[in-house]
């Protein structure tokens, strides 16, 4: 698949197996794994932070296989998911970080494209969001308070 800002194709990268069974290896059985879950979100982990923390200290290496639910699923079963989701809230970041840039830098053009580019990824994230059901209809993405959609 093509890239969306960009005229080249993505980069090949490691594939996930296609056979989806749980490794005669793993000895965490599916409510363990949910409580694993809650306990690193509450330490303030985002959902890929959990997933990551969870293969490299646990060695679990996908917890769809293991528990049937993704993630997110499982923390929001457990209220312990964000308002605004982890995908919309690192591209906020990164708007906040180029508009910090452009404040010192005011001829900088190529970060000007890279501004608008990440705002028309946002706004579409926010219109997928809101039809999703994951945002509330109501919310509204504001560059000039986007350090209060970070915190």
């Amino acid at each position: 698949m093509a890239r969306m800002h960009a005229r080249s194709k993505g980069v090949s990268g490691s594939k996930k197996p296609v056979k989806k069974t749980v490794p005669g290896w793993i000895r965490y059985k599916p409510r363990e794994v949910e409580l694993l879950i809650g306990k690193i979100a509450k330490e303030g982990k985002s959902p890929s932070q959990v997933g990551l923390h969870l293969r490299d200290t646990y060695g679990i290496p996908d917890v769809k296989t293991l528990t049937g639910k993704k993630i997110t699923k499982i923390l929001k079963e457990k209220n312990l998911l964000t308002e605004v989701p982890e995908d919309l809230r690192s591209l906020i970041k990164k708007s906040a970080l180029i508009r910090k840039h452009m404040a010192e830098n005011k001829q900088d053009n190529t970060a000007l494209l890279g501004l608008q580019l990440t705002e028309s990824k946002i706004k579409r994230l926010v219109k997928y969001y809101k039809i999703s059901g994951r945002l509330p209809i109501s919310w509204k993405y504001d560059p000039s308070k986007s350090s209060t959609y970070l915190e």
